[in-house]
């Protein structure tokens, strides 16, 4: 085959053939009776999951963190507790062969929950990532959840798949066989040909997992149900008992009926998406950016994220005192008198930051942004 370059004949290319196609699995076959199989996770990110690996931990570098409310652990792995002080959750270097990172949570007591409590770890998808799924049409795809998980409870366990607005929910279970023990598990469920899935930068799927709800909120496993769910009725919940461990990692879903190997992605490639929801700059680093003098208290600061955010952030987050942040001018370096705030200017591409300063500043000079201390950090949250 010849590859035409504004009418030049260019590289000519010898045709090649192909068993299954061109995809996972597929066994591509030479003119000189060669083959060549193709790369096991095939063309495109088969995993619609980020961060499935827990190998991304942007906010508490592996500390462990007390649920409460609505926070994230590990990079897009939300976990809510509507009790504070039942559980803790932290990034683990305890794992399944294959992977190096784990998600662990840890009971605090012996609770038994309420009919309304929820107690759950949850990762929401963007829409834009699943669109394909066509999920609310009768030509819904069916979809495969695998995992790898390890608790120190037997029993029956469960989660459930649902749509941004939660009117849409698949409670399903999975068995912890042996205590102890990592155990691959795997979830098929037939696209919902009902209800609204958004194909937007909102919240196209919730996937969670159930670490203690209450009986309002579960439902009968194995069906699509319009009541909102968390998980199956009579499920184990780890809250129950004081000292239980919950691992889980290699968290996958995939459009098809079948569970594969899971999409192991470049670290790079994982942080990426992972920053596409959350930017973390921290103090060791130095520096937060560059900037403009606005008058002789006042300077903006311009962070520019390495990945498009999925919407513009509405706060700046921060740590620290306001000596530990400065404004450099120069070789003159000037102590903030009150920690950086968030300015207008901060979009989808950049982040704009106020530092103020008790006096000295010139209006209209260039300045660089810096931290005094190694454990302060600015971030930008666009989560879901």
């Amino acid at each position: 085959m010849a590859i035409i370059l504004n009418g030049t004949t260019g590289i000519t290319t010898p045709a090649v053939s192909s068993t299954g196609g061109v995809g996972v699995g597929s066994v591509v076959t030479f003119p000189d009776n060669s083959t060549q199989a193709t790369a096991a996770t095939g063309f495109g990110f088969k995993n619609r999951i980020i961060n499935g690996a827990m190998v991304i931990d942007q906010r508490n570098a592996g500390a462990s963190v007390a649920m409460t409310g609505g926070i994230y652990i590990t990079d897009r792995w939300r976990s809510y507790a509507s009790v504070a002080s039942k559980l803790t959750a932290q990034q683990s270097s305890t794992s399944s062969t294959g992977f190096v990172n784990s998600l662990l949570f840890t009971s605090q007591s012996a609770y038994t929950q309420s009919a309304t409590d929820e107690f759950l770890i949850e990762q929401r998808i963007e829409g834009l990532n699943v669109s394909d799924l066509a999920w609310g049409t009768a030509n819904a795809a069916s979809i495969t959840i695998s995992f790898q998980v390890r608790c120190s409870v037997t029993g029956t366990f469960s989660g459930s798949v649902s749509n941004s607005s939660q009117d849409r929910n698949y409670p399903f279970t999975f068995s912890i066989n042996s205590a102890n023990t990592f155990e691959t598990k795997s979830v098929t469920i037939a696209g919902d040909t009902s209800g609204t899935w958004l194909t937007t930068n909102g919240i196209g799927i919730r996937v969670k997992f159930n670490l203690g709800t209450g009986s309002t909120y579960l439902q009968t496993a194995g069906a699509w149900t319009s009541s909102y769910a968390n998980g199956a009725t009579g499920s184990v919940a780890l809250v129950n008992t004081n000292g239980a461990t919950f691992y889980i990692t290699g968290v996958q879903l995939e459009k098809g009926s079948t569970a594969t190997s899971f999409d192991y992605r470049p670290y790079g490639t994982e942080l990426a998406l992972c920053q596409r929801y959350y930017y973390k700059v921290s103090g060791d680093t130095k520096w937060f950016g560059i900037g403009y003098v606005i008058d002789s208290t006042r300077a903006q600061g311009i962070t520019t994220f390495p990945v498009t955010m999925r919407t513009s952030p509405s706060a700046v987050e921060q740590t620290g005192i306001a000596a530990n942040y400065g404004v450099l001018t120069g070789t003159t370096s000037t102590t903030c008198s009150s920690v950086p705030t968030f300015n207008a200017g901060t979009s989808e591409f950049s982040a704009a930051t106020l530092f103020t300063v008790a006096s000295g500043l010139t209006a209209s000079q260039s300045i660089v942004l810096r931290s005094l201390a190694a454990s302060v950090y600015l971030a930008w949250s666009a989560e879901l």
